[in-house]
């Protein structure tokens, strides 16, 4: 087991309280230190968003995890919108060092057109496998990684990992990236996605599974 994470989580002040619920749902069930970066906005001076049509606002920011580690070391971004069930230990023990990235290789149909907020919900190649990732932020592959370049790359480039050859992409279990209602409930996800959208609004507040509802 590694004897701490850093684990940078994605901030957007519209549902700021899912991102508070999944830090202290991390922290309740850890056995290591974790050191929390929140991916807010208004501290990213280095960074100017450029894109349009986002739905969050860390879709693009996620991948300067990297550089934020100074391209040292390990670290896991993870979604605001998420709720902890194991001990995150667990996940940072599957960090392989000879890869780039290791995500949970979703291979899914979408089952709303529409989620939080009435954003456009489309689906696309590797769909939601950037929410979760364990950057090896030393990787030489990901020292391209920095603001300009993450300012000029567009969303399919990014979150395809475009950058990477498949034999750089590393997979996770699906039960570290667990996404609530496109997926059937399950009582042993290690981390629920609330990926359409969070019990935080009204729209999706009977979403939670039993498991979830008093964290």
């Amino acid at each position: 087991m590694p004897n701490s994470l850093t684990l940078v989580v994605g901030f957007d002040q519209r549902e700021a309280i899912s991102h508070h619920t999944f830090c202290q749902s991390v922290l309740e069930k850890s056995s290591i230190p974790v050191r929390f970066i929140p991916l807010a906005e208004n501290t990213l001076q280095f960074y100017r968003e450029n894109h349009k049509n986002i739905s969050n606002r860390f879709v693009f920011s996620r991948f300067l995890t990297p550089y934020l580690l100074d391209f040292q070391g390990m670290a896991v971004f993870a979604d605001g919108d998420m709720v902890c069930q194991a001990d995150i230990a667990e996940l940072a023990a599957l960090f392989d060092p000879a890869k780039a990235v290791q995500v949970v290789q979703h291979n899914y149909q979408t089952k709303s057109a529409r989620k939080y907020l009435n954003n456009t919900n489309i689906n696309y190649p590797r769909k939601n496998w950037s929410s979760l990732v364990i950057f090896n932020c030393a990787h030489a592959s990901n020292r391209i990684l920095t603001p300009s370049y993450i300012e000029e790359k567009d969303g399919a480039h990014l979150h395809r990992f475009g950058w990477l050859s498949d034999e750089e992409i590393g997979a996770l279990p699906v039960e570290w990236n667990w996404l609530a209602t496109e997926y059937d409930d399950n009582p042993a996800a290690k981390i629920v996605h609330y990926t359409l959208g969070t019990p935080c609004f009204k729209d999706y507040r009977n979403t939670a599974i039993p498991q979830c509802r008093d964290v």
